[in-house]
């Protein structure tokens, strides 16, 4: 259940996002007006737009080169950690191979011990 409702949180977070952005634009419908006495009022609020538009625009571009960044660290660490990971499986399967031989060596020696403790009695 988890697993299908994280993919589902992330499209209606995405989807909002999306909505929210496109609705703080500023470029929804405006009626025109024919008036000449607006009309210079409407190119100082084109202007002002523009340039507040170019802010926007240049505040996401940073955003991406940091996603961008940040991307590429995670390719890194998870490089490092495939390495790491790599030593540990190899490690860890050493000292289980380790381990077997030592217990089979101590399985050789309680071995050899009864056989030597069997032979003791028959002698006497």
């Amino acid at each position: 259940m988890k697993n299908l409702l994280k993919p589902i949180v992330c499209i209606v977070s995405l989807f909002v996002a999306c909505t929210a952005a496109a609705l703080a634009d500023g470029n929804a419908f405006t009626p025109l007006n024919f008036n000449n006495s607006t009309t210079s009022s409407n190119v100082k609020t084109t202007v002002s737009n523009t340039v507040g538009n170019a802010q926007f625009q240049n505040a996401i571009l940073e955003l991406d080169n940091a996603q961008i960044t940040v991307r590429n660290e995670l390719l890194n660490y998870k490089s490092k950690y495939s390495d790491v990971d790599a030593q540990y499986q190899t490690v860890k399967a050493q000292r289980k191979a380790l381990a077997d031989q030592i217990k089979s060596c101590e399985k050789k020696i309680r071995k050899i011990d009864k056989q030597k403790e069997s032979i003791r009695k028959n002698i006497i």
